[in-house]
């Protein structure tokens, strides 16, 4: 596990450094994925603002973020700087495997100011926070890339450092939607391959164990599944 979070977190760094460049690597797609029959559907959905379901507006519309309150995004990205998180009234707080993802972010924020939380560099399975410690989170695009095992470990630590009936947002993919095998063909070319090895059900018997599950919905675009969920008082 701990190399292919170095896979993953390596890949991220890359696309830190070429964004710098100005090279969009959803945008730049290699030829032979151009050639594939489902990348007009990829091209479509980029063109709409699709490619992520970090932005989708249901994120913050179900969290209801307000003043003072602390927030949690498990494996970040860049959700500060360009999905609108910013503006958001609660204390801003995230966790990503990416050394350069973090070190950029904790620039933007002290350039603009923003009044952020911690900004921490490490796995979204561990990381240094107290228990209950957050009123709401999220962790969009992150566990597509990881198996069972960790997934499991993930979801007992976002149980872990939310407060009980606090909100949640993730998201996993639809390994029967569409969209799925060319995506999971383009992460692979940017050199983070999706293990993502689990059904809805098989995945949900897990989080039931954490959360209770208040609604999914799915994200055709990206063939990934949202799921708004609340914080059980005992696991």
């Amino acid at each position: 596990m701990k190399n292919h979070l170095n896979v993953v977190a390596s890949s991220y760094d890359k696309a830190i450094e070429l964004g710098k460049k100005g090279i969009d690597l959803y945008k730049d797609l290699p030829d032979h994925l151009k050639d594939e029959p489902d990348y007009h559907l990829f091209e479509k959905a980029g063109a709409e603002g699709l490619d992520s379901s970090s932005g989708d507006k249901r994120i913050k519309e179900y969290l209801s973020p307000v003043q003072n309150m602390y927030f949690i995004d498990l494996g970040c990205c860049l959700n500060l700087m360009f999905n609108g998180y910013a503006e958001w009234p609660s204390i801003y707080h995230g966790v990503d495997i990416s050394s350069e993802t973090i070190k950029l972010l904790k620039e933007y924020s002290a350039k603009n100011n923003l009044n952020v939380g911690e900004l921490f560099c490490g796995s979204i399975h561990k990381t240094p926070f107290d228990a209950n410690y957050f009123d709401f989170g999220a962790c969009i695009g992150v566990l597509e890339y990881f198996e069972k095992d960790f997934v499991s470990e993930a979801l007992a630590e976002a149980y872990r450092i939310l407060k009980p009936g606090g909100k949640f947002v993730l998201d996993i993919p639809n390994n029967n939607g569409k969209m799925r095998r060319f995506m999971n063909l383009v992460e692979l070319s940017m050199g983070r391959p999706c293990r993502f090895d689990m059904l809805p059900r098989e995945f949900e018997e897990i989080l039931l164990k954490f959360f209770e599950i208040e609604k999914s919905e799915e994200v055709d675009a990206v063939a990934m599944i949202l799921y708004f969920l609340k914080r059980r008082k005992k696991s």
